[in-house]
């Protein structure tokens, strides 16, 4: 029988429960990372070698390897996850497979983990472009993954990536060799990364741009090309405004070139130029989708208005320049959400769309000032928004839930949630049960139950200095 949600707002009040507490407390710069996949664990860090997964569907926190990371964890520390896993393998975004038949793939990969209800992404050779259910997997070296027969066999020549989570995790106050690092969830391993590009000492967040949110691709664009060059992709009849689509990414879905992603570079009303040459250029048969950039993260923070930018595929950060820059530096209590689901028309309009382009970012430090980062245009903004009197710094928590921002303000347990289509702040319900000292990190995440139709969202809070998970409802 499908579930049906039938709370009413006024007739039923929003209730803060109760959730297995985690191992150890919160400390200033801990922080948890939600994995958008379809089993949405969590990963909490806590210390330079303490971290935990929080498991939603079983209501349970597991220890993890040591993370080894370059200093222990204080303000500034952050983490973020990705939408695909490479293993233990740095700057590349694909993996080769060494054989296999119509329903198997022999991984180069030591997989320590049990994949099934994950997806692998067919990228070129035999069945490029599916993305196929993993039905199951054997564990250890050069392990093989089962899925349902396809048309052909993959081969030594089939390159695929595992839609699995990978944790990446800055750390605070350090640029050396273990300053950030990545948790593959698939392989159980971390790997050190290319050092941070500069030492954070002030509260800081990681941004993600991933193609896929809750299990499934998002979507902003799709079509069927009418025609390509071995740098553009065209399809006559679009509108798109000019330049929209800088940064994202676009991916052949099915046809002529499936498989393959590209950095979109440029864009005119019915023509994207990609940042690299396609392998095999598309034609009229090509179907496409234009997508957050699975390749990108983001990071800002750390009482500067200096942002980076992290490509996974290269291994390298750049220090980004905006065309305007941002008009105050975040500090404590600030935030940075890449928005991307709000369900209002205007953000969805695909020849001005609003979803997927821009990152909101509170600044904290005891304001109430929020900005905005356009991806496309690279420039900053002021957002007007109403009421603006309440301030956020120390101990604030943040969760993103579509065209929702939801906020606890410092440790006073007041909650509030602010909507991007309508610039507004409203109240929401409080959280009644009293925290320890504030401190920097957001640990607030959002969970969703789906059900056919049927979709319930909580939002989560590890509070401030304590072991105490709670979640409530989103009436």
């Amino acid at each position: 029988m499908p579930t049906t949600n039938g709370n009413r707002k006024i007739l039923d009040l929003k209730r803060w429960e109760f959730c297995a507490p985690a191992p150890a407390a919160s400390v200033a710069g801990s922080f948890i990372a939600s994995s958008r996949h379809f089993r949405q664990q969590q990963l909490y860090l806590r210390g330079q070698n303490e971290s935990y997964i929080y498991n939603p569907s079983e209501d349970g926190w597991v220890a993890l390897p040591a993370a080894g990371l370059a200093a222990a964890v204080g303000a500034g520390a952050c983490g973020v996850a990705a939408a695909f896993s490479v293993g233990a393998a740095t700057a590349v975004a694909s993996l080769t497979a060494t054989g296999g038949t119509t329903s198997t793939i022999i991984t180069n990969q030591n997989l320590q983990r049990d994949l099934r209800g994950y997806k692998v992404h067919i990228m070129a050779g035999p069945n490029a472009g599916a993305v196929l259910d993993i039905v199951s997997n054997t564990i250890g070296a050069n392990a093989t993954i089962t899925v349902a027969a396809q048309a052909s066999a993959f081969s030594a020549s089939t390159v695929y990536r595992l839609l699995t989570p990978t944790w990446y995790v800055c750390c605070n106050g350090s640029v050396a060799a273990g300053s950030f690092r990545k948790y593959d969830y698939a392989t159980n391993t971390w790997t050190t990364l290319a050092n941070m590009p500069a030492s954070f000492g002030t509260d800081a967040k990681l941004v993600a741009t991933p193609s896929i949110v809750d299990g499934a691709f998002r979507q902003f664009a799709t079509g069927t090309a009418t025609s390509a060059t071995t740098t553009t992709l065209v399809q006559t009849g679009k509108t798109w405004g000019a330049s929209q689509w800088i940064n994202s990414q676009v991916r052949i879905t099915a046809g002529t070139g499936a498989g393959q992603i590209r950095t979109i570079s440029a864009n005119t009303a019915d023509t994207v130029t990609v940042s690299a040459a396609w392998t095999i250029t598309p034609d009229a048969t090509s179907q496409y989708a234009i997508e957050g950039n699975d390749d990108f993260l983001y990071l800002l923070g750390n009482n500067a208005v200096t942002m980076y930018r992290y490509s996974i595929s290269a291994n390298t950060w750049t220090t980004l320049s905006p065309v305007a820059a941002r008009a105050a530096a975040p500090g404590a209590g600030m935030s940075a959400h890449w928005v991307h689901t709000a369900r209002e028309t205007d953000w969805n309009a695909e020849s001005a769309i609003q979803n997927g382009r821009f990152i909101y970012s509170f600044q904290g430090a005891a304001t109430g000032a929020l900005h905005r980062y356009d991806i496309a245009a690279n420039t900053w903004a002021t957002i007007t928004y109403a009421p603006a009197s309440e301030t956020f710094t120390t101990g604030s928590k943040y969760a993103l839930h579509n065209g929702q921002l939801y906020i606890q303000r410092d440790a006073t347990g007041r909650w509030f949630a602010y909507d991007f289509a309508r610039s507004e702040l409203f109240p929401w319900g409080p959280m009644l049960y009293p925290q320890g000292t504030a401190i920097v990190g957001d640990t607030a995440f959002d969970v969703i139950y789906e059900d056919g139709a049927t979709d319930i969202f909580y939002v989560y809070m590890l509070q401030n200095s304590s072991q105490i998970l709670l979640r409530q409802m989103v009436i």
